[in-house]
């Protein structure tokens, strides 16, 4: 069984940064295709941030995060990490590594999901 597993959350003002990082652990017969990070504020819904496809490094960030958030690839550790600077409030959220043998355009494409960091932007 594979698990993901979030680190890096915290607490900062607005403008500073946060490396998020998840591992993904454990063995499965499914071919992972894409992994990504997903948020989700009180009373909203899930939303995709950022995604990268396993086997071309395309990535994708949402229009709201677009040049302050870098999502990157270790092959060699099972890790996905992001990078994300000039934090605003509306940050504000639980991020959620996210993986799927099919692909990352939606929390309802996602198989597997990891327990969710929280990230907090203060003004």
């Amino acid at each position: 069984e594979v698990k993901l597993m979030e680190s890096g959350g915290g607490s900062v003002q607005a403008g500073g940064s946060l490396r998020l990082s998840c591992v993904a652990s454990g063995v499965t017969d499914k071919k992972t295709s894409c992994m990504g990070w997903f948020r989700q504020a009180p009373g909203k819904e899930r939303e995709r941030v950022a995604s990268i496809s396993l086997y071309t490094q395309e990535t994708y960030y949402s229009d709201s995060v677009g040049g302050r958030f870098t999502i990157s690839q270790d092959n060699s550790r099972n890790m996905v990490s992001l990078e994300m600077s000039n934090l605003k409030p509306e940050d504000t959220a639980m991020y959620y590594c996210a993986a799927s043998d099919k692909n990352c355009q939606s929390a309802d494409t996602i198989d597997l999901w990891g327990q969710g960091t929280q990230v907090a932007v203060s003004s």
